[in-house]
């Protein structure tokens, strides 16, 4: 399938400060997916998979798997195609899809990943196309994925996943605090009254270290559709956050990364 932006794509990614929760989760869950393949020499170089895929199919409730090798299509089964995306979706329907991309998670990415396999990068389109995916779209061939997911509570759990391959997390983010130091920096989270929450965004762990502020884990991020590396402290701890309605609530005491998780491929 064409990795070119349509026209329609692009102005809906234009009017987008950053890319929304599914597409972050499904960038992050490749991301760990391609490196954690090479690592188990299932494949034998850094191999790119699709993060659209996951945007358009994993979270799906309730839903069967699409059948993977569909008979015939016929005439009318592309007019019928045209004809839905030519049409605009009923409320109801759009509110059900915006509903499912805004909870989609990192775990579900991979969890659907493992499920279902994955199609490479270059067989699908690109992240951010806002049009639902053609009928001969179920006979890409997808890499099938055999492995599990695995978990971890602490930091210090996640660093000794970190000595096999990258893991996953969640970063609480904070402003101006994190705009601060975006670029190559060190991240300790709220400085003071005047710090607003963002909230969590997925990112990837890529190494650990110490310095002068104390232990650290370098993530990678993509916020605000930029893709950028910074050190995260572990030592601070978060003891409460803002609720619905933006006042401070106690929460049980916690780092800035949070949800550890991998997947461990087998052969």
């Amino acid at each position: 399938m064409s990795q070119h932006c349509h026209p329609d794509c692009q102005r809906a990614m234009d009017a987008q400060e950053e890319h929304d929760a599914a597409e972050r989760a499904a960038m992050i869950a490749v991301c760990l997916i391609s490196s954690a393949r090479m690592v188990a020499n299932l494949d034998s170089e850094y191999t790119s998979y699709s993060a659209q895929f996951l945007v358009d199919n994993a979270g799906r409730r309730n839903e069967p798997a699409q059948d993977p090798q569909p008979s015939t299509f016929t005439i009318q089964d592309w007019i019928q195609y045209l004809v839905e995306i030519a049409t605009p979706k009923p409320e109801s329907e759009q509110r059900e899809v915006d509903e499912r991309r805004n909870t989609l998670t990192l775990r579900d990415c991979l969890e659907y990943a493992l499920k279902e396999g994955l199609p490479k990068h270059e067989h699908w389109t690109h992240v951010g196309c806002v049009h639902k995916p053609p009928p001969f779209a179920s006979l890409i061939p997808r890499v099938p994925m055999k492995g599990e997911l695995v978990e971890a509570k602490t930091w210090e759990e996640a660093s000794k996943l970190l000595k096999q391959q990258p893991v996953g997390a969640k970063l609480h983010v904070f402003s101006p605090e994190f705009d601060l130091v975006r670029d190559e920096g060190f991240y300790e989270g709220p400085s003071g009254p005047e710090s607003r929450y963002v909230g969590l965004r997925d990112v990837m762990i890529t190494g650990n270290g110490r310095m002068k502020g104390g232990p650290f884990l370098e993530v990678k991020i993509v916020y605000k559709k930029k893709e950028t590396f910074l050190k995260v402290s572990c030592t601070r701890v978060l003891t409460s956050l803002p609720n619905d309605s933006g006042e401070e609530c106690e929460v049980e005491p916690m780092g800035l990364l949070v949800d550890f998780i991998i997947p461990r491929f087998s052969k």
